[in-house]
């Protein structure tokens, strides 16, 4: 019989290697953490030096300090997966931020510049930084985080709802461009989760009540499973998805807001 682990047996596959914007907290954190307990390589890239440095200490994650909305900062990030790791596999280009107020209002405009600058244009350059890495790897996966938000409209928000739509249609052409070349393009569209950023609107309990009211599922979504939802997107099982948007909301999406629904029994 055959020794299956003798000296002729074949090289286990390397563990695959991921590149994770907005990685120091929520989504991007949780993300990060995911991939490498189940044994992925992972390249963390923030602005937020401090918010990296747990990350910094786990098994096959390298940080990286950087500006997504900055072509620099996503080659860097893309050379360091290959330097460090010698490829890359998949992109999740999940960084982005939120804004708020009128469009009439003063420095709309300035503000609308700065969101579109980290939550489209940072995509843009992510997804162009990491193609040619993708490419020489044979193929590969890329996750942007879109939200419920780019799905329809909220008050007050139509700058962070412009953005959020941006990046959907974004990933629909982007899918087509490369699906030839075996890339693959999808995002996801949390909806209200329980991150750093809404903590002070999870804790309260009016406010809270009146998201969850309208939320099918009653109750927020963790980072965690948002993660779940990239991780299949950039597996194996997902290899023949690509150009779709998942809304990860609790069927927030699927209610047409006109009644609330159900309340747990």
């Amino acid at each position: 019989m055959v020794d299956p682990v003798g000296p002729h047996s074949p090289a286990a596959p390397p563990a695959p290697v991921v590149l994770v914007t907005g990685a120091a907290s929520g989504i991007g954190e949780a993300t990060v953490r995911l991939y490498a307990e189940r044994g992925h390589r992972v390249v963390a890239l923030d602005v937020d030096r401090r918010g990296l440095e747990p990350l910094a200490a786990l098994e096959g994650v390298a940080v990286l300090v950087g500006d997504v909305a900055s072509e620099q900062s996503n080659a860097e990030a893309v050379a360091l997966a290959v330097e460090r790791f010698g490829r890359l596999d998949a992109a999740v280009l999940n960084a982005g931020i939120g804004g708020a107020g009128p469009l009439e209002a003063p420095g709309a405009v300035e503000r609308f510049e700065r969101l579109f600058a980290v939550n489209v244009r940072g995509v843009v350059l992510g997804l162009r930084a990491a193609l040619p890495a993708l490419r020489a790897s044979g193929g590969g996966s890329v996750v942007a985080t879109s939200s419920v938000s780019g799905l329809r409209g909220d008050p007050g928000t139509w700058g962070y709802n412009a953005t959020k739509a941006a990046v959907i249609n974004l990933v629909r052409a982007a899918a087509i461009d490369y699906a030839a070349e075996g890339i693959r393009v999808n995002a996801i569209a949390p909806g209200g989760t329980a991150t750093a950023m809404t903590a002070a609107q999870v804790a309260d309990p009016t406010f809270s009540r009146f998201i969850t009211s309208r939320i099918p599922a009653q109750r927020w979504a963790d980072a965690r499973e948002q993660a779940e939802v990239v991780y299949f997107l950039t597996s194996p099982a997902a290899s023949y998805v690509t150009g779709v948007t998942v809304p990860v909301d609790g069927g927030l999406s699927a209610n047409g807001g006109i009644l609330l629904p159900p309340a747990a029994r």
